[in-house]
């Protein structure tokens, strides 16, 4: 990382303006963009005043947290949350504590997925076109086995949790409230549900989100008009999965920051193949892709640096949201 990089990992807004990309070859060929409307960028930061944190998404299982913890190392890669997706209930107990302990001592946060999900249900209706209620958790034992993810993963220590449903939402939120799973456990919304508009974004920071997945096809004004109604925050894959769309947005990642701070970057692959639910027939693969998603984060830092924008990160350590609405548990 070029020293200018390293300086500016402060976690404050930077208040000059960062290059946009191309933007002196065009200017010189008359084709320069319009400026920027200050009125789009987002007011709020994380508490710690930064814009952005990175996450790495799809890290399933140990042995794949030590492939990214050593690329991360050689590729100067900072990493502020590791996030899992085939579910708490396909890791053993000593499996978790090994990724909890690796983490820590690099003061990452670890997030694991409670289950089960529509997707591994026997409901049908998740595999038809409409795709059905999609991977929410169907009937009482569906939240019972969520929950029962999340009291044994917070009892090994991790302190974040994915969540596909309103309601398992609402219930561990509540959980935390009356100390059942720790305080200071955050609840993040998978991407698979993720909102898609500013009422909907309110409604599961309400329920207990500490941060949102929105789908990564959200367009620019989309995202100004979220920040206009909630500042919990927010996590977008900058190159999502195949299965998420495919879609690769890295010379937008300055203004995605712009609009959407405070946001997690999280780095997916597209043209890769699907490895939930995780075993060890995908093994290769899955360190493979574990590996280059560190690289696809390099690359975007990078980019960021380039064109000035790399200001405005979290310092390393951060995972806690501020302070933020919710509804009343009492009732």
């Amino acid at each position: 990382m070029s020293n200018r990089c390293r300086r500016k990992r402060k976690g404050t807004r930077v208040t000059s303006s960062p290059r946009r990309p191309g933007e002196p070859a065009l200017s010189a060929l008359g084709l320069s963009a319009p400026g920027l409307d200050p009125a789009d960028a987002s007011p709020h930061v994380f508490p710690d005043g930064g814009t952005w944190r990175v996450e790495i998404p799809s890290v399933e299982g140990p042995e794949a947290v030590g492939v990214v913890l050593k690329e991360a190392s050689r590729l100067d890669v900072p990493i502020h949350r590791i996030s899992q997706g085939s579910g708490i209930w396909m890791l053993r107990d000593a499996e978790i504590q090994e990724m909890v302990e690796a983490t820590a001592e690099r003061d990452i946060e670890l997030c694991l997925f409670t289950g089960p999900r529509g997707t591994w249900d026997t409901g049908a209706s998740v595999r038809t076109d409409s795709g059905g209620a999609g991977l929410r958790a169907r009937g009482h034992d569906a939240v019972a086995g969520c929950v029962e993810d999340a009291v044994r993963a917070t009892e090994l220590g991790v302190k974040c949790l994915l969540v596909a449903d309103e309601g398992v939402l609402w219930t561990l939120h509540r959980a935390r409230v009356q100390g059942i799973i720790p305080a200071d456990t955050t609840l993040k919304v998978s991407a698979l549900v993720g909102p898609v508009n500013p009422a909907a974004y309110a409604v599961y920071e309400r329920l207990g989100a500490d941060s949102l997945n929105v789908p990564s096809d959200l367009t620019l004004t989309h995202l100004t008009e979220i920040r206009r109604t909630s500042a919990a925050p927010m996590d977008m894959y900058v190159e999502a999965p195949d299965d998420l769309g495919g879609y690769v947005r890295m010379y937008e990642i300055a203004e995605l920051v712009r609009r959407g701070a405070p946001l997690y970057l999280k780095f997916g692959l597209a043209k890769a193949p699907a490895i939930y639910p995780y075993g060890a027939q995908l093994r290769d693969v899955t360190l493979d892709t574990a590996r280059e998603r560190v690289r696809r984060g390099r690359l975007a830092l990078d980019l960021l640096a380039r064109h000035g924008a790399d200001g405005g990160m979290s310092p390393l350590g951060s995972r806690l949201p501020g302070d933020l609405k919710r509804f009343d548990t009492s009732q």
